[in-house]
């Protein structure tokens, strides 16, 4: 079962930015977790696909991305080439897919808790951080998902890894059952992807609740709970370390939304 942990002074958010190993085999310090950082501790592990379509979301899945790849194929003509190009160009774009979106960098998601919410809701709300370890994660794959990481000594897939094992979502649903899920490594094709240190899951249609998922088959799973009290003072704190919106949407409207927010007035307590 993911452990829970409440952040209730600063301080203790230092625990998760340091949380790195030694490793012997290069003589230097990494990290196998990657996070996700929620602006609300009532929202869940929910794919974008999940809350647009409900319960209809299996059924509709091919239609969405069929009809992707044909209307955007002025811009990608080979989009219809590969189902995992499709998904992941569609999620950067916002189009409702069975993706959940994790990013490499504590900081990050510490960004994406303590923002994503009118300003004035703030301090109503406590922030979530989910850690997962994707060394635990890889090693409830199916064999022949666990061969391709070896021989390319990789941790994470690639969209022509995925298409070298399988080639469709039902095969793929088949192959991960409930019991795993893949993570792929977007193609840095655009600058939010390389500044948001962005990674996706393939979501099985199968799992119906990620979370249970975490805890029927991890054990490194954590849930970090951050108290409202604390959030506009970590927004500060990352606003001197360039954790903001303009970094993390590098263009006019990331940069409105950060000077909108530094420059908001509080409401007097």
């Amino acid at each position: 079962m993911a452990e829970e942990v409440y952040i209730k002074k600063i301080e203790d958010i230092i625990g998760i930015v340091l949380d790195q190993k030694y490793d012997v085999r290069i003589d230097r310090h990494r990290s196998s977790f990657l996070y996700r950082g929620l602006p609300n501790d009532a929202f869940t592990l929910t794919t974008s696909i999940e809350r647009n379509c409900k319960d209809k979301w299996s059924e509709l899945e091919k239609s969405i991305l069929r009809n992707f790849a044909k209307y955007a194929a002025l811009h990608m003509p080979d989009l219809k080439d590969s189902v995992w190009k499709q998904l992941i160009i569609g999620q950067h774009h916002g189009l409702p897919t069975r993706l959940l979106d994790w990013t490499y960098s504590p900081l990050i998601a510490m960004h994406f808790a303590t923002s994503g919410e009118h300003l004035h809701e703030m301090d109503e709300h406590n922030g979530i951080i989910w850690k997962i370890d994707i060394e635990e994660l890889n090693s409830l794959l199916p064999q022949k998902y666990q061969d391709a990481l070896n021989r390319e000594k990789a941790y994470l897939f690639t969209t022509d890894m995925m298409s070298s094992i399988v080639h469709d979502l039902e095969s793929y649903d088949e192959d991960m059952s409930n019991q795993s899920m893949v993570f792929i490594e977007p193609p840095s094709f655009d600058e939010r992807i390389i500044n948001q240190y962005s990674y996706f899951s393939v979501v099985p249609k199968n799992i119906g609740c990620i979370e249970d998922f975490l805890d029927k088959y991890t054990h490194k799973s954590m849930k970090y709970i951050i108290d409202k009290d604390l959030r506009w003072e970590i927004r500060d704190m990352l606003d001197r370390l360039n954790i903001n919106e303009r970094i993390i949407f590098p263009d006019l409207d990331g940069l409105s939304n950060w000077l909108k927010r530094h420059y908001f007035v509080k409401e007097s307590r």
